[in-house]
């Protein structure tokens, strides 16, 4: 072993020591750290009646919400072919980009944003 000649008796000493709390069950830090909750992009909000339609449900995460769009668009093909950026809004799209004809792709989540409910 490498580290027997780098680091001596010290090694077996700690190797001793990691295969005993391994054998006796201890559980080690990433096994007993909380699980992680999920972060603002994902938790479901309500939403304005216009996404609402849009979506077919009174609430959704922003994620899920981006994602719906983004298979409308690409369903539709309804990127600009010149300039992949650019969205061409169809009639559905519109309710939910303020009537805007083209937008950017940069633009989606500024316009749906506005779709979601502010937390008091």
């Amino acid at each position: 072993m490498a580290a027997t000649r780098v680091f001596g008796a010290c090694s077996r000493a700690l190797m001793a020591a990691v295969a005993k709390g391994a054998a006796s069950g201890v559980k080690t830090a990433a096994k007993t750290a909380t699980p992680k909750r999920g972060n603002a992009l994902q938790k479901m909000i309500p939403v304005s009646p216009q996404l609402g339609r849009f979506l077919g449900a009174s609430e959704a995460s922003r994620t899920d919400a981006v994602k719906k769009v983004w298979e409308h668009i690409k369903l539709h093909n309804l990127q600009n072919p010149a300039n992949k950026k650019e969205i061409v809004c169809d009639e559905k799209l519109k309710t939910i980009f303020d009537g805007k004809d083209k937008i950017s792709f940069t633009e989606i989540a500024r316009y749906l944003s506005n779709h979601f409910v502010k937390s008091a």
